[in-house]
């Protein structure tokens, strides 16, 4: 009773105590909550209709994508390039595969396991001959498949299989499961296609149109007015008719992405006249040292030369272009350089040391002499080199010792470029100087001694032993500094937009104007610029702001960027840069032709558009509905012009007609129609076929309507 009175009497302080536990526990559910919700959101790498995109799911799609290539194209790696190409083939199928889905799902559209397998089994797509899965002809066989897939676990279970066996078996499963989900989503997108198709039908009517706008055909004698016989200064634009003009043209000017308008300035580093000066001088030593007889490896090695020095001759096919065109006329022990190649930049010293004839291939078979040791391996060699003298069968002695002896072609692409040690060197060497027929005994240092028969040898071309040193025209580190510390000090004294454009020309810096979406890769053409695109399409940067100097490219240039535009998803401003620049020209376009319809009104015949001030006139054959007439003396295909002829009769004479490029009169001297029989059958599928294609733009319209946001460029 005591303690309950002690409770009671201390109720108010329990229940404030319980009330900030409770308090701090909500309190850390919330921070929690509000953690996890920022963690998401910086996760998100785009979002298609309002659902979010996360950045783990897509590199999923992206390594399972990478995997498949390196393994169809053998490759270990990617590079930078290879990498964002995949990444922008892996989100536009992302894309349009969620579009497909989401439109398939409103609709009931599904493909089974049952439809997968009928169509694996039937081994008629297209992307099963992508498989390893083939028969001898080449066709899908679904057998070997299955052989494949009962083998895959018992292989995967089995500690008898190395682990490069069970990774190569993961690798073909990985492979044969993309394989088979990318069937499953085109097998539904050609259902949404399929269904599509199915809305479409002609009917005579449309296929008698259609086909006389082929078969009736019209000669005519053209005159023409082209708008450049109109000055420019004459025609007054104001903005109320470019508002006009792009309220009537407004839907080619919706875009599906956000983009930027910056200006910028990119300083590309260079050499010095004191660098190159410098590195002159540094392959003038060189070319002497080789000259005076140095041992060319280790001057090649010393001068960290980019073409290394091979221990064998190479074919000219092996070394870079300009210096491969000089050998033929270079003479043995004769050196040039140095000497600069403007394409590639660099400084040059060549130095031939021998020219000699070597076959490019070389078949070969061998024996590796077995032994416990060299000394042994050596006898064994020998041993086998008297019995082959004696004329023992080659094949019976690899057999002899459990070898297979099969023959080999050996090319000089194959270790040609390659940094090779001694032992490889004189195996090579050994095989491209001995005769057809010839047995050798090769004695590897350390690695075993093997005896190789010449079998057969080709193509016997020009080899060289040559030592080039090439070195690009590199930039010193002091070059680099002054270009940014001036360029620094240049921005600190302009910190504003205004003021960088203003004097940027006086510092002998270039500004210039560029628009993107973030969908590029890099800023204004230059390698690693991710920064400075991250920046651009920062929602905390506003029009006017001044980046900060960004050092990119190969680490060679100095990079500075200014907002000056933000253009959202949707419509283009009429007063967007290149869209005014575009009104502008249609506006002219659309005066000058008005200017030019008045003047020809009072033309009777062609005669009289003829001698007015620019016209020119032709013939034109083989005028129909079906083809826009191209019309050579102007430089443009005429639509209205077609058209128009189309629907006037022999002698008929019409003025004023408004082209793309002039404003035309025309009288029809001939019509004639083609012999082809109409068959209306035909022209019904034809006229569905040419309205299928012009449906197939659907994906646009889905596009739009799945509000796509792309922020890849946050996480690439």
């Amino acid at each position: 009773m005591a303690t309950l009175q002690k409770i009671r009497n201390k109720g108010k302080i329990l229940i404030a105590v319980v009330g900030l536990a409770l308090f701090a526990f909500i309190a850390e559910e919330f921070v929690r909550s509000l953690s996890y919700t920022q963690t998401e959101k910086h996760q998100r790498i785009g979002k298609i209709y309002g659902e979010s995109v996360n950045v783990q799911e897509f590199n999923a799609l992206v390594d399972e994508y990478t995997d498949v290539i390196k393994f169809t194209n053998g490759l270990s790696s990617l590079n930078d390039d290879q990498l964002s190409s995949i990444r922008d083939q892996v989100w536009q199928t992302y894309v349009n595969q969620q579009i497909i889905e989401h439109e398939c799902k409103k609709l009931g559209l599904t493909v089974t396991d049952a439809e997968i397998q009928d169509i694996i089994n039937k081994g008629k797509n297209p992307m099963l001959a992508q498989t390893p899965f083939r028969n001898q002809q080449g066709a899908f066989d679904v057998n070997q498949l299955k052989q494949f897939l009962s083998q895959k676990d018992d292989v995967m279970n089995n500690a008898e299989y190395g682990s490069e066996i069970k990774d190569q078996y993961m690798q073909m499963y990985n492979y044969w499961k993309f394989i088979e989900k990318t069937i499953r989503q085109q097998t539904l997108a050609q259902k949404y296609q399929s269904l599509l198709a199915g809305t479409i039908v002609s009917n005579p009517i449309c296929a008698k149109a259609n086909f006389e706008g082929r078969a009736n055909e019209s000669e005519i004698l053209l005159a023409a007015l082209p708008y450049t016989s109109v000055k420019d200064a004459d025609i007054t634009v104001e903005d109320a008719d470019l508002k006009a003009k792009y309220n009537e043209m407004k839907e080619i000017f919706r875009t599906t992405q956000e983009t930027r308008e910056f200006k910028y300035i990119d300083i590309a580093v260079t050499a010095s006249k004191a660098d190159k000066d410098a590195l002159q001088k540094e392959m003038e030593g060189y070319a002497q040292a080789l000259s005076e007889g140095a041992d060319p490896a280790k001057t090649v090695r010393e001068a960290a030369s980019q073409v290394a020095y091979s221990a064998l001759p190479v074919s000219s096919k092996s070394l870079p272009h300009d210096v491969a065109e000089l050998l033929d006329s270079m003479a043995a022990g004769t050196q040039v350089g140095p000497f600069v190649h403007e394409h590639d930049n660099t400084i040059n010293v060549v130095r031939l040391i021998e020219k000699v004839s070597r076959p490019d291939s070389v078949e070969v078979r061998q024996i590796a002499a077995p032994g416990k040791d060299m000394e042994a391996a050596e006898k064994t060699a020998d041993s086998i080199m008297n019995a082959l003298a004696a004329g023992a069968n080659f094949d019976s002695i690899a057999k002899k010792y459990n070898q297979p002896a099969e023959k080999i072609w050996i090319t000089s692409a194959q270790y040609e470029g390659q940094t090779l040690d001694e032992n490889n060197r004189k195996f090579i060497n050994t095989l491209t100087t001995a005769a057809v027929g010839s047995n050798n005994k090769i004695v590897l240092d350390g690695q075993g001694v093997v005896v190789a028969q010449i079998t057969d040898r080709r193509n016997i071309i020009n080899k060289y032993d040559v030592a080039v040193i090439k070195r690009a025209i590199d930039f010193s580190k002091d070059t680099y500094g002054k270009a940014y510390n001036d360029f620094a000090s240049f921005l600190a004294g302009n910190p504003k937009a205004e003021d960088i454009e203003a004097n940027a020309s006086k510092a002998g810096y270039n500004v210039q104007t560029r628009t993107m979406a973030n969908t590029e890769h890099t800023v204004a053409g230059v390698h690693s610029t991710r920064e400075t695109l991250r920046w651009i399409f920062n929602e905390d940067t506003k029009i006017g702001d001044v980046s900060p100097l960004y050092e990119c490219g190969d680490n060679d240039h100095l990079l500075v960027v200014m907002l000056t535009g933000i253009n959202e998803k949707g419509y283009m401003r009429w007063d967007d840069e290149q869209v005014k620049a575009y009104l502008t020209s249609e506006v002219q376009k659309d005066k000058k032709a008005a200017k030019l319809q008045e003047k020809m009104k009072a033309a009777k015949n062609i005669a009289d558009v003829a001698k007015m001030e620019g016209a020119v006139t032709d013939t034109i054959k083989h005028v129909n509905f079906a083809n826009n007439a191209f019309i050579s003396k102007v430089g443009n295909s005429e639509p209205a012009l077609s058209g128009s002829v189309s629907a006037a009769k022999k002698g008929d004479f019409k003025a004023g007609i408004k082209g793309n490029g002039a404003v035309y009169a025309y009288q029809v001297l001939n019509q004639t129609k083609s012999d082809v029989k109409f068959d209306v059958k035909q022209e019904k599928q034809q006229a569905a076929q040419m309205s299928m294609r012009a449906l197939s733009a659907f994906t646009n319209e889905l596009y739009l309507k799945a509000d796509v946001q792309d922020k890849r460029y946050l996480f690439y």
